[in-house]
Parts: C-alpha cells; structure tokens; sequence
C-alpha cells in the first residue's frame, strides 16, 4: 500500500513539473513559430497563438522580452509588442488566404469552377480579416511613434517595423487590397466560364 501511494505521489510530481501554466502575452508568443515550408494547419496554429497572446495581459516587466527601467519605456514597449503581435497575425491570415487563392482561372479548371469559387471565398475572407488587423497596428504604432526620444535595444526589430509602418514602406492595406482586385478579377474570370470555354 505505501509502495503504491508512494509512486502516485512520484508520478503526480514528475507530471506536474513537465509543464506550466501559459498566462501572459511573452508565453503566448514564445509559442508562435515559423516553418520553412507553411502548410494551413501551421498557420492557424501560429493564428490561435498570436489571439491568445492579443487577448492575454502583459507579464511583470522583469519578465519582458526588453530591459525596462521606467513608465514610459514600459508604454512604449506595450505599444510595440500589440503592434507586432497584430502584423504577425496579419502575416498568418495572408499565408492562410494564398492556400486557397487561386492566382490564374485556367480554362480547363472548368470542371471544378464551384469548387474553386469556394476556395476563392475562403481566401478573400482570409485576407479581410488581416484587413481588419491592421488599423490596430497603425493605432499603437501611432502610440509607440508618440515616444521617439525612447528607445527599446532587444526588440530593434520592432522598432524599425514601427518607422516602416510610419514612413509608409511597410502598408499592408495596399497589399491586401492589390489581393482583393486580383482575386475579383480571377472571380470573374471563373465565373465567366461554361462549357463552351472548356
């Protein structure tokens, strides 16, 4: 009987300190990855990750992934961290939307124009909902370039993405609306098709 309560108590220790509990936005996005080839399951993946870390609160600043040493540095690093957190799900949502974009209507494809309307569908609604990201992103990129006298060394990265986003070098409404048109005019061309055209 000792025996047996003894390896429960052993067993539930080794369990219980394989994992943690996965509370603020730095885990969160720790868990987000990028794969060298990127299937749709790994990009919805990366997308569940980055909302949970989008909807998740801030961890102490000893915890940050920057040195913070006062208010505004924190502010500024806040700002910077849901700006890039948003333009990574909006990277998401356009790799997902090229899965189902189909970026020629061939005329043999015929046989399968519902089929590919439907994909078509699904592709748009991909990259509306990264539309819709970004008007976050030029908010607290707004915020973040409201602060330029402070400077936040171990995220250099999101820093140049927040004068890319400001200078207007990085926009990715024009992107995703030269998506938009192009998918409208494949639509079209799909739509145009019948059995005479096959």
């Amino acid at each position: 009987m000792k025996r047996t309560i003894l390896a429960v108590v052993v067993a539930a220790a080794v369990i219980s300190s394989l994992g943690y509990t996965v509370l603020y936005r730095e885990q969160y996005y720790r868990l987000y990855h990028e794969h060298y080839i990127q299937y749709p399951d790994d990009a919805m993946e990366n997308i569940y990750w980055l909302e949970r870390a989008l909807k998740s609160d801030f961890c102490n600043p000893l915890y940050a992934l920057a040195k913070i040493d006062d208010k505004t540095q924190w502010e500024r690093y806040r700002n910077l961290f849901t700006m890039h957190l948003n333009l990574k799900v909006i990277e998401q949502y356009l790799i997902l939307g090229n899965q189902w974009d189909k970026q020629i209507a061939y005329f043999y494809n015929e046989p399968w124009k519902e089929q590919n309307l439907k994909s078509l569908d699904t592709a748009e609604t991909c990259y509306r909902t990264a539309l819709a990201y970004w008007k976050d992103v030029k908010d607290f990129s707004f915020k973040a370039a409201a602060m330029p006298t402070v400077h936040l060394e171990e995220v250099q990265y999101w820093e140049d993405e927040n004068i890319r986003i400001e200078t207007g070098a990085l926009d990715y409404e024009k992107i995703i609306n030269r998506h938009l048109a192009h998918l409208a005019k494949v639509r079209a061309d799909f739509q145009a098709m019948d059995k005479s055209t096959y």
